[in-house]
């Protein structure tokens, strides 16, 4: 009978050990049919470094025609490009993916142009074009590139101190150069004192932190360019003076942006946001974290910017312009008179006391139908410089504005984020501590953790 009870509890113990072994088997066979035909993922990054962007979103999923992302590669090396590629394929039925071996179809690579492995190529219709780079903007470029009929120019003015495109000092324009070159923009320079007259081929001129007056015969060509239907973006820092950095009033230029229905004040704007101190920002850098619902800054809702020595601005439309206000200042900030000091009281009851306008964005009725003037004026002439572009959503603001002032409001989103440096910085102390705690207490409190368990059992 002993025997008997014995085999039964084994074959009870067989079927649970069986029926297990089923339910596990059966849980992996559906995973792995759901995962196939559905490719679902989770970016825990803090900057979704892992994430297509919703510029590239917007683009892929607005396709009208099917495109075709080919990549050129080894076979054993498909799978290097193939998780990026699969996302935008994710993103629209419109999208299919190929992938091809140079070595076993070497005619489709020669006549694709391809020069080297790791190669993607974009077709949309009966444009191709080939990505940069084997990145989400290399690729998203190439779409951009095949959406887009026409080259777009940036012009940058020269000649009065501006920040300049060459620049690669903390005061230069090179780091927005490059943020505009990714989004297959190309730039180049424009010295309105040697000839005042914006030229035809420029999409968008850009007027950066002046430092010195404009002349009449340059404010005309500006005035000329944009009220026969060009695009102007404007930044323009107070007139300070304090020791031997000066900045002009440039009056001409301001009485202009006036007639346009914007006035820019002559005041300095002072933030006394306690959360600028924690981030290292001193009160002459204005932070911004509300914005209206313009679409150049629709999708940086949710991110701060900062304005270094910027000014307060009022905006009206008039007879030919429609303006509208893109942010304020904070609540906490204060506009001074006081601009020939290096110390600025800001309880000075002459102060304006804010919010205050901070940028505005604009269009010119020129009475010819489709062609309207378009212009974008920020009271900081410094934000969008080398210094102070990569903070937090400078950069998107200012590719954002160019989108808007170029009429490519379907670019208007979120870049691509750079990798975040996430390193940890230990002191020498810090080091020691993590190193004895790592060799030496974690291995001791399990071997004495073990001699207690088998302590107690004998």
């Amino acid at each position: 009978m002993a025997n008997t009870w014995l085999r039964a509890r084994q074959t009870k113990y067989a079927a649970y050990a069986a029926t297990y072994i089923l339910v596990v088997i059966a849980i992996c066979v559906v995973a792995n049919l759901l995962g196939n035909r559905y490719n679902k993922s989770y970016d825990a990054t803090a900057n979704k470094r892992y994430s297509l962007s919703e510029q590239t979103a917007k683009i892929v999923k607005g396709l009208k025609q099917d495109a075709t992302i080919t990549y050129f590669n080894a076979g054993t090396k498909f799978p290097e490009g193939k998780d990026l590629l699969e996302e935008y394929k994710n993103l629209s039925p419109k999208v299919k993916v190929e992938y091809v071996d140079p070595d076993k179809n070497p005619q489709l690579a020669r006549e694709a142009g391809i020069r080297s492995l790791g190669t993607a190529v974009v077709q949309i219709g009966s444009k191709k074009e080939e990505a940069k780079s084997m990145t989400e903007e290399g690729i998203t470029g190439a779409f951009i590139r095949d959406l887009k009929s026409t080259t777009r120019t940036v012009c940058f003015a020269s000649g009065s101190g501006e920040h300049q495109i060459s620049e690669s000092e903390r005061e230069g324009f090179s780091r927005l150069k490059d943020a505009l070159t990714s989004d297959n923009y190309e730039t180049q320079g424009v010295d309105l004192v040697q000839k005042a007259e914006v030229p035809g081929n420029c999409t968008v001129l850009v007027v950066g932190g002046p430092t010195r007056n404009y002349e009449q015969p340059q404010v005309d060509g500006i005035k000329k360019y944009v009220e026969g239907g060009g695009r102007a973006f404007f930044m323009l820092s107070p007139p300070l003076k304090v020791g031997r950095f000066q900045i002009a009033k440039n009056d001409a230029l301001t009485s202009l942006l006036q007639g346009w229905g914007v006035t820019a004040g002559k005041e300095l704007i002072l933030d006394l946001n306690p959360i600028g101190q924690m981030v290292g920002l001193g009160p002459e850098v204005a932070l911004v974290s509300s914005y209206t619902s313009q679409p150049i800054v629709n999708d940086i809702k949710r991110t701060a910017t900062g304005f270094p020595l910027s000014r307060p601005l009022e905006i009206k439309n008039t007879d030919k312009t429609t303006v509208e206000k893109l942010f304020d200042s904070s609540e906490t900030s204060v506009a001074t008179t006081n601009l020939n000091s290096a110390r600025v009281d800001v309880n000075d009851p002459k102060n304006k006391k804010g919010p205050l306008t901070l940028a505005a964005a604009g269009t010119y009725s020129t009475g010819k139908e489709g062609t309207q003037g378009r212009f974008v004026v920020v009271g900081s002439g410094d934000w969008a410089d080398n210094q102070y572009i990569n903070f937090n959503g400078n950069a998107d603001l200012a590719l954002n504005a160019v989108n808007w002032l170029s009429s490519d409001e379907d670019l208007i989103s979120i870049r691509p984020k750079a990798p975040e440096d996430r390193r940890v910085t230990m002191t020498q102390r810090q080091f020691n501590v993590v190193l004895i705690t790592a060799q030496f207490v974690l291995p001791l409190i399990v071997i004495i953790g073990g001699v207690g368990v088998w302590w107690k059992r004998r």
